[in-house]
């Protein structure tokens, strides 16, 4: 399960699997270009795995999809509604525009952003996560931030398949796709669903 392509500046790459020995995938990647170099990245992580975190996945990438255009708030809300009849699922937004990235979750799928400092260090920030199950228990209050996104940052998320600490030994001079496979091949859970979605900042499109 692997895909890649280019978001306006952002480089971005996903890699996934299913359950060892299962053949539907409860993880899902999302990437949607709204134009003018702005865009949507998501990963949604159906409950468990299977037939039935699948349908909730499908589900969920459907109506963000079709409801592309809406702010994060409005957007995870429609998901919620959606997911009602199925067994949820943890979901996490990134909408790119203008130079920043804005994010989004509710449950456990982790996104990071990466940047290299002026002295050679890495700096890590993390998307916000609000407690709960869209479909089924959905947060009094959607935690939400904004960060800026500069030429050489890289963005990373992943869904609860992906353990340990999947960001050391990332080289940010390596493409999308590499950094996403080996990720995945490192790090992937032997007992779940796995799906990792990157997106490295390129510079201007020329």
């Amino acid at each position: 399960m692997r895909d890649r392509g280019r978001l306006g500046p952002l480089e971005w790459a996903t890699a996934g699997r299913p359950f060892p020995g299962e053949e539907a995938c409860g993880d899902r990647a999302v990437v949607i270009d709204s134009g003018a170099g702005t865009g949507l990245l998501a990963v949604i992580d159906g409950l468990g795995h299977g037939p039935a975190a699948a349908v909730a996945a499908d589900l969920a990438a459907e109506t963000i999809a079709d409801n592309r255009g809406e702010p994060l708030a409005a957007l995870m809300l429609l998901c919620h509604q959606s997911l009602t009849e199925t067994r949820g699922a943890a979901i996490t937004l990134a909408a790119y525009a203008d130079g920043a990235v804005q994010w989004a979750g509710v449950g456990n799928v982790t996104a990071t952003l990466v940047a290299s400092t002026a002295n050679g260090s890495r700096s890590v920030s993390s998307a916000p996560l609000s407690s709960g199950v869209v479909g089924y228990l959905y947060p009094q209050t959607l935690q939400q931030m904004t960060l800026p996104m500069h030429t050489g940052d890289l963005l990373v998320l992943v869904s609860d398949g992906i353990v340990g600490d999947y960001l050391d030994q990332v080289d940010l001079a390596k493409p999308a796709e590499v950094i996403a496979a080996e990720i995945l091949r490192r790090c992937a859970k032997p007992t779940d669903d796995a799906m990792v979605l990157t997106a490295r900042h390129r510079g201007a499109v020329v």
